[in-house]
This record gives structure tokens, C-alpha cells and sequence, in this order.
């Protein structure tokens, strides 16, 4: 009755029998290679004659001469030679191997060069679909064919354990990518070859990595990623797109191309190959559901066709390689069920006799269907119970129900002195783009269940699993982060908004955290389809004229990240530098834990910051301009008191115009596509600094401009935080002026180069302008009076770089003052006379006026001025400027002079699999 312990990886073959699909009398037996040794994992090779150049995909060589070897289903060729050794799986039985069922995280469709499909191993010429979480590519009529194997990033309750094995991956290599144990070249340009691990990084020949151990270690950046077993989130509701806070707006792009997934781009692509006079092209679909969604797949047969010919056919169309004699075919006319839902456009009559496809009028389209058994073999998974084997097979027949199937498994696991009603049996449908789940009634017949299943979708069926689980308690919690709400309110207020706005149900939703200064709170929800309505409603929700944003938070469990771990927590602001931010997402979310990297446009980084509140040590990379890490470090500032860790070191990868703070620290002048990989390396190489940062109290005395009759009260002081320089004057006015250009125009503010050409040009319009701005504004340092010359501009510097790089306060030593330093508790003041001493500064030949050197200032404004700080202007009306330290200094982390060391193979192996240029920018 059953087979016993077996590997997944060893004997992947079809529910309907205990050997490979591979040996089936039609698929594999016709035209098959007589390759000595066992058969190819589940492949149906056929000689085939070659008309164009053609790359093996298991040694990458060219194929000489004019014969191959192709498998019917996944187009996988090989030399003759070459048969024997090959170990990567068919298509077809991709799913049966799958260890643990995760569905894809898929983005909008896009155009991939040199990269090629997982599933039918073609090249990706018109727009493919590609997760954003690991390296899989498919066509858009592939997607429904892939299986469920992206990476296991957390666990929800299903199969969780915390041993990680390496998670590889097929293709899509750089053709310099070499195997890390016969140090041969392993990559190809030319073919889907080479396997890569999607967490270590690690590559290796299709023959070498079966010879690795199993055992994941993360590879060189071990100490940096967030481990998934440490990682815990309840998504039953939720896309992977919400799990992973990817932007909303690329859903509804994938969305769109659902329907179109099987018909219209399947339908372009097969037609091209059915030109021939002597064959016919027929439409064939795999059950009720692809009728109603009109999801089909084109096959091309000869016009006179035996019907054998056409099953078979469709089967492989399907990426199914059972028996044809257990299927047949059926016209919209045999359709009882589905008469009301088909418009049936042959008018054909019902004819039962299907000896042959060929006819006076054939029909437009065709439905394959699995003949009904009276026993069948199916395969049972013991889910996350520690049995110490993959799968049992059992016999059922047409009396068994899922309680008597139960009853039979649990000896065959050990579990015979169990209550049966301690366990129940759950059917699995393992998408690409979901996993669904399912508890089967204990007086269900499974043969019934078996056929609803294929009536619905024979290539559903391929793609269902049925486990066997343990009934338990289990504990629903949804950690939703809801910010947008008014500040400074207490957890009532915020409960009774939204009891009002989102009708929340207080006996299953409570809140758990308020983040008063902000206006955020984070919401524990104990009910699956509640956390879904509270999530879908927040988007359409306004407060105060100011809409709520939510974002799904992973509980990240402490306890179990490993002592010498220190997760990298990554904030990426995709706005910045020519829309690079979005590849770095990318890029990031596949060297890392995606769930360690967030994107600051959804939320900003309280949502990051609350997650990694219970980590004992962290590190944090913030990706974006000067104006970006400010923003960071002012969350950081505010929510320190409630972080187990609460001085994290903060790196920065700078994105923005400016980026003097990144220059500074050694990070560079501006990301312009340097390997991510490497970026990572340095930042957990980098040294770790002190860095002051600085209040700034801004206090009117007057009513703003514009008020009537000077009746208007004056604007309520105002604090803000400084961590570069703070501007008065001409520099100011060049940055308020624009700011405006960019609000009127923001589409063509997309690259360094345009952003300083707009600089220069307001900058070449205030060049005769003058301002006695010594006699607009009076300075105290330290309480002392200070005599201003003759400037148009006062800027206060904490970092010796400031517009672009340049070192206003200069090198020359003077006995009046220290050296400055970044951590020394002094800010520099320094005077520039004009738009052409700003321009000589930045051009090296000039440095500024200095003025003084203190830790507490005091400016008074006479009259409204311009002012910005680090980049952001403003006009400032007249009264009192108050500049102090802030608190204690922050930790920053400054690259460090050394070259990697040791890492040479490690970072090409990387280079190959996930960098910048092949992630399909």
C-alpha cells in the first residue's frame, strides 16, 4: 500500500504510479534517445533535427552537426552523450520536488534581455514576468506553469523548521560565472544552464551542486541577513506583494495581464509555428476554469491526426507527462455543466466517436479531461511532522473517504497509537502566484475530490499536494502599522478614530503600540479576513484631510537571531537618483531578507524601525540624498528610547545631488551602478564614527507676510535637526529657487547632471544681485557678540564638504580655531560675499570667510530671509535662530581605506547572479 520513506529529489514522478513520468508508453517511449543508465529526471527526449545553432543545456557546448536530442515538454536539448548525466527535472514534474510550497512575488511585466524562461527554457524576448524575490523568470503564457518554489523568507505557521537548505536556482547566469567546486565556467549567455543558490550565492555545474552539502550557512554575508527562521508573519489574506511592501501599483499592472495569461500571448507565439498547409492549429483547454477564463494553450498537429496524437499533444502543452491513454478529448458540445457559461461557437453536433481529430469542420476548440479511475495512488506529505520522510504513497479507491485515508497513513509514519481526530488532511493547490489551502471533510470521498479537481484543471491537479496535520491551536496575529493618524493624541483617541473611520471590531483588533509624535499606531489583529478589510479600506481612508497609509509587519523573533548576526536593516528611497532606487530594491531584496528592506515612500522608517525594535544589534543603510538620511536619522532620533538597540550604526549609500555627508564618510559622490553586492561588503567592513547632530530652534517674533492688518498671531516656534550645514542668505535663496523649479517641473528633476545645470543657471541669475545681509541679521556664539564683514551668505557647516563637495571652511591652518572634525561638538560659521565666491569655492580656488567656531548660536533676523537646512529652504520670518547640540552624537559608519580582502570569488559569484546590469534595468 505504500512505498515508504522516499526522496523528493530522487523519484519525482506523477501521483499515479511509483515510476518516473519519463517512461510512460507515449511520451517517453516514441523517437526516445537509448541513453544507457536510468532515465532523465521526468525529460521525454526525442531526436530532433537541428535547423539553426544550438547550445547544449547541460555541458552549454555547441551542439555540431545536424541531430539533438529535445524534450517534447520543456525543450530541454542535449548531445547524445550528454543524456545520460543530465539531472535537472522536466518541467512537468517540477512540482512534485518542490520541498516547501512559497509562492512568487511577481511584478509588472517587463522586457528582459539574455535572460530565459524557467519553464519552457526559451528566451525572454517579449514582455516576461520575474519575482521580485528570487531569480525566476517566465513568459506571461509560463506563469501559470511555474511552481511554488520562490524563497522561504519567514514563517507562517506552515511547515516551519530552522535548518535552511540551499535554495538554487537554474539559469539566468553571467557567462563569466565560473562553478565554485571544478572552477569551470558554469554560466551561459546562450542557454538556461548552472545553478545558483539564491541565499549563499554559491554556483555550481548542474552536475556539481547535487554533491553539495545541503545545509545552507548564507554565505559571506551571513552576519548581515535577517535569518528567515527568525522571521514570523501571518499572511493567509495577503499578496506577497503586501508581505514585502512592494508598491501597490505593480499589482494592479500583473493584474491585468491574468487573463490574457494563456489566450493572447500564448496564441502569438504558437501560430508562428503552424504555418504549414498540412497542419492545423487547435485551441485546448485544461478544464471548467480555463473555459470560463478563456485561458487556453494552441497546439499544431497534422491535419490528418490520430486522437492518441492530439492527447498527446495537449498533455505537453500543458507540461504534463502522464499516460495519454488516461486522458481524452471533448468539445464545448459534450459540456453539460458549463452550457450555461461557454458560448459554443462551432455548432457543431454532439458526436461521441473521436477516432480521429481530422474532419470536414473541425471544432474551434477542444477540452481535455482525465478519464474517470476506480483507484488510483496518491501521495500523502507528512507536513512539519519529524517522521524522516518526504511523501507516503497509498492506494485509494472509491469507497475511501479522507478519515479511513488517515487511518491508513498514520502507521505507515509511526503514528499508530494516535486519536485519529488529532490529525486532519489538507489539500494544497501550489501556484506560482499563491499556495492555497484547504481542509478536507472528514467523510469526503477522495476520488470524488480527485475529479472535481481535474474537471476544474488538470494542470491544477499536477500542481495539488495533499498533507497530513496535526490539529492544533493556532494563533492568528496580524501586526498592521496604520500611520497618517493626527499627532500627539493617547491610544483612546486613536481606537475611537478608527472605530469611526474603519469600523474596527475591538474584539479581535486591538492596538498594540502608539507612536504618538508621529501619528502612527500598530494594530494587533487576531482574525485573518478582518486584517485584509482594515488593510484594503486603509487606502482609501482620510484624516484630517492627510490619507492613512498601512503596511503588514513581520514579528521578527529576538531570541533567535544568532549572537554574532547583526541584520543589515535597509531604508531605500526609490525617488532618488534617477529612479536607481528602484533596481537597488530589487537587488537588495534578493541578496537579503526582503523583509529586512523597506522602501521609504510606503510609510517612511517608522514601519522599519518598529519591526527591528526587538533586535539586540543592528546595523542600518539608508539609500537616498543628504535630504533622505536626515529623515532617517530624525525617525531614529525620536523612536531611539523604544529600540532594544539604541544607537544602531547607520551607512549610507548616496542617491541624491549633493551627497556631501556621503562624501564625507567615504561612500562617494553618487551611486552610479556599482555592484550591490560589494556595497554590502563594505558596509560590513566599514568603521564605525561619531557624527554631532544640531537643533535648531526657529522662533518668529513677527506675523508672517501677508497677514491682514497685522492682526495674524506669529508663527509658532519651530524645531528642526541639522546633520550637514544650515544656510542664511544667497545660498539659501539659490536652493528656495530651485525647489520651485523642480515642484513646477518634477519630471525632468531625474539626474545629477540636469540638477546642478538648473543650479547654475538660477545661480546665473543672482550674479548682480546684492544683499547686505551683515546688516540684516546679528550673530552670538557661544554668548559672545560677533562683527559680521561684508557677505551675502552665513552657513553654519558640521561636515567639512557643502555644495557638491566643496571644503568651504578650507585647509589652511589657523591658530584662532581647532581643526574641525565631524564629532568635535563645534559647528564652523562661515561668510561668502556672492554667486561668484560660491562658484570659486566650488571650483577649488577660494575657500570661505570664517567667522567663528562654537557650539551654541544665537542669530536675530531684522527682516525675512531665506534659510535651508541640509538642502531643504524656506523663507523665515524675522526673530530669533537658536542653534545647539542635539542630544548625544549618532553612530555612523565611515567605508573603510582597505581593499576586500578574500572575497574575490564570493563577489563574482555574486556579480554574476544578482547585480544592478542584470537585473533588467
Amino acid at each position: 500500500m505504500a512505498d515508504g520513506a522516499r526522496s523528493l529529489r530522487g523519484g519525482g514522478g506523477s501521483g499515479s504510479g511509483g515510476g518516473s513520468p519519463a517512461s510512460s508508453p507515449v511520451l517517453g517511449g516514441r523517437g526516445r534517445a537509448a541513453a544507457g543508465g536510468g532515465s532523465p529526471p521526468g525529460h521525454a527526449f526525442r531526436r530532433v533535427t537541428l535547423t539553426k545553432p544550438t547550445f547544449c543545456h547541460y555541458c552549454t557546448d555547441f551542439i555540431w552537426g545536424l541531430a539533438g536530442y529535445q524534450c517534447e515538454v520543456c525543450n530541454f536539448m542535449s548531445h547524445e552523450k550528454c543524456l545520460k548525466n543530465v539531472k535537472i527535472p522536466c518541467s512537468c514534474i517540477a512540482p512534485s520536488l518542490v520541498r516547501v510550497p512559497v509562492a512568487h512575488c511577481f511584478g509588472p511585466p517587463g522586457h528582459y534581455k539574455r535572460k530565459f524562461c524557467t519553464v519552457c527554457r526559451k528566451s525572454l524576448e517579449s514582455p516576461a514576468f520575474r519575482c521580485e524575490v528570487c531569480e525566476l523568470h517566465v513568459h506571461t503564457d509560463c506563469i501559470l506553469f511555474a511552481c511554488s518554489d520562490c524563497r522561504q523568507c519567514h514563517q507562517d505557521g506552515h511547515l516551519d523548521h530552522d535548518t535552511y537548505h540551499h535554495h538554487w536556482r537554474e539559469g539566468n547566469l553571467s557567462s563569466s560565472a565560473r562553478c565554485e567546486f571544478c572552477k569551470k565556467t558554469c554560466g551561459s549567455s546562450e542557454v538556461l544552464s548552472g545553478m545558483r543558490c539564491e541565499w549563499c550565492g554559491i554556483l555550481a555545474h548542474a552536475a556539481c551542486y547535487v554533491i553539495v552539502t545541503p545545509e545552507c550557512t548564507f554565505g559571506r554575508l551571513r552576519n548581515m541577513i535577517l535569518p528567515p527562521n527568525c522571521v514570523q508573519l501571518f499572511s493567509r489574506n495577503f499578496s506577497k506583494l503586501h508581505c514585502f511592501r512592494i508598491s501597490e501599483n505593480m499589482q494592479t499592472e500583473s493584474d491585468e495581464d491574468d487573463d490574457v495569461d494563456g489566450s493572447t500571448q500564448g496564441s502569438t507565439k504558437d501560430i508562428q509555428i503552424s504555418t504549414d498547409s498540412s497542419k492545423q492549429t487547435l485551441k485546448i483547454f485544461d478544464g471548467n476554469d480555463a473555459v470560463k477564463r478563456n485561458q487556453f494553450r494552441l497546439i499544431s498537429v497534422p491535419r490528418i491526426a490520430k486522437n492518441e496524437e492530439v492527447v498527446e499533444a495537449a498533455l505537453r502543452a500543458y507540461y504534463i507527462n502522464d499516460d495519454q491513454q488516461e486522458y481524452e478529448l471533448q468539445t464545448f458540445t459534450q459540456q453539460v455543466l458549463l452550457s450555461d457559461d461557454v458560448i459554443n461557437r462551432n455548432d457543431a453536433a454532439e458526436d461521441s466517436n473521436l477516432g480521429s481529430v481530422f474532419r470536414e469542420s473541425v471544432p474551434e476548440a477542444w477540452i481535455i479531461r482525465a478519464k474517470p479511475k476506480d483507484e488510483e495512488v496518491i501521495r500523502i506529505y507528512p507536513a512539519w511532522l519529524k517522521v524522516g520522510m518526504a511523501y507516503v504513497s497509498l492506494r485509494v479507491n472509491k469507497d475511501s473517504t479522507v478519515q479511513t485515508v488517515i487511518k491508513e497513513v498514520l502507521p505507515l509514519l509511526g503514528r499508530q497509537m494516535e486519536c485519529l481526530q488529532n490529525f486532519k488532511l489538507v489539500e494544497v493547490l501550489m501556484g506560482s502566484k499563491q499556495v492555497q489551502r484547504m481542509v478536507l471533510d472528514n467523510q469526503e470521498l477522495i476520488l470524488n475530490r480527485l475529479k472535481d479537481i481535474r474537471k476544474t484543471s488538470i494542470r491544477q491537479m499536477n500542481q495539488t499536494r495533499f498533507y497530513i496535520v496535526e490539529n492544533s491551536k493556532s494563533i492568528v496575529q496580524v501586526d498592521l502599522f496604520v500611520g497618517g493618524l493626527p499627532p500627539q493624541l493617547s491610544p483612546e483617541e486613536y481606537t475611537n478614530i478608527l472605530k469611526e473611520e474603519l469600523a474596527i471590531k475591538t474584539n479581535v483588533v486591538s492596538v498594540s503600540h502608539v507612536y504618538q509624535a508621529q501619528g502612527a499606531v500598530v494594530l494587533q489583529i487576531s482574525c485573518f479576513s478582518e486584517a485584509e478589510r482594515i488593510y484594503m479600506l486603509v487606502k482609501d481612508t482620510v484624516v484630517n484631510d492627510k490619507p492613512l497609509n498601512a503596511v503588514v509587519i513581520p514579528a521578527v523573533m529576538a531570541s533567535k537571531i544568532p549572537r554574532n548576526c547583526c541584520p543589515l536593516l535597509v531604508f531605500v528611497n526609490p525617488k532618488s537618483g534617477g529612479l536607481k532606487g528602484r533596481d537597488l530594491l530589487y537587488s537588495f531584496r534578493k541578496l537579503l531578507n526582503p523583509h529586512q528592506v523597506f522602501e521609504l515612500t510606503n510609510g517612511g522608517p517608522l514601519p522599519g524601525f518598529h519591526t527591528f525594535s526587538k533586535v539586540p544589534s543592528f546595523r542600518v543603510l539608508v539609500c537616498g540624498g543628504d535630504g533622505t538620511v536626515g529623515w532617517v536619522l530624525g525617525a531614529l532620533e525620536e523612536i531611539r528610547h523604544k529600540l532594544v538597540c539604541s544607537e544602531p550604526s547607520v551607512a549610507i549609500l548616496p542617491l541624491g545631488t549633493g551627497n556631501d555627508l556621503g562624501r564625507v564618510l567615504r561612500w562617494g559622490a553618487g551611486y552610479s551602478g556599482e555592484d550591490p553586492y560589494s556595497i554590502l561588503v563594505s558596509v560590513d567592513e566599514a568603521d564605525d564614527v561619531l557624527m554631532d547632530r544640531w537643533t535648531i530652534l526657529l522662533d518668529a517674533e513677527e506675523p508672517a507676510e501677508g497677514a491682514e492688518n497685522g492682526i495674524a498671531e506669529p508663527e509658532p516656534p519651530k524645531i528642526v535637526q541639522m546633520n550637514n550645514y544650515c544656510g542664511l542668505g544667497i545660498d539659501a535663496e539659490l536652493s528656495l529657487d530651485f525647489h520651485h523649479a523642480r515642484e513646477e517641473e518634477p519630471g525632468k528633476f531625474n539626474s545629477r547632471f540636469h540638477n546642478k545645470g538648473v543650479y547654475v543657471k538660477v545661480g546665473l541669475q543672482k550674479i548682480s544681485h546684492t544683499r547686505n545681509l551683515h546688516k540684516d541679521i546679528k550673530l552670538q556664539v557661544d554668548q559672545h557678540e560677533v562683527e559680521l564683514p561684508s557677505i551675502e551668505g552665513l552657513i553654519f557647516i558640521n561636515i567639512p564638504s557643502w555644495g557638491s563637495g566643496a571644503d568651504l571652511w578650507g585647509s589652511e591652518s589657523d591658530n584662532r580655531f581647532e581643526k574641525p572634525r565631524i564629532d568635535d561638538g563645534l559647528l564652523e560659521v562661515v561668510g561668502v560675499t556672492g554667486v561668484v565666491h560660491m562658484g570659486q569655492v566650488q571650483g577649488g580656488f577660494r575657500s570661505g570667510i570664517r567667522i567663528a567656531q562654537g557650539s551654541y548660536f544665537r542669530v536675530t533676523l531684522l527682516k525675512p530671509i531665506p534659510v535651508q537646512v541640509d538642502g531643504e529652504p524656506w523663507i523665515q520670518a524675522p526673530g530669533q535662530i537658536i542653534i545647539s547640540a542635539a542630544g548625544p552624537k549618532v553612530h555612523m559608519l565611515k567605508k573603510s581605506k582597505q581593499k576586500q580582502k578574500k572575497t574575490g570569488s564570493l563577489k563574482e559569484m555574486k556579480v554574476d547572479g544578482v547585480s544592478v546590469s542584470e537585473g533588467g534595468r
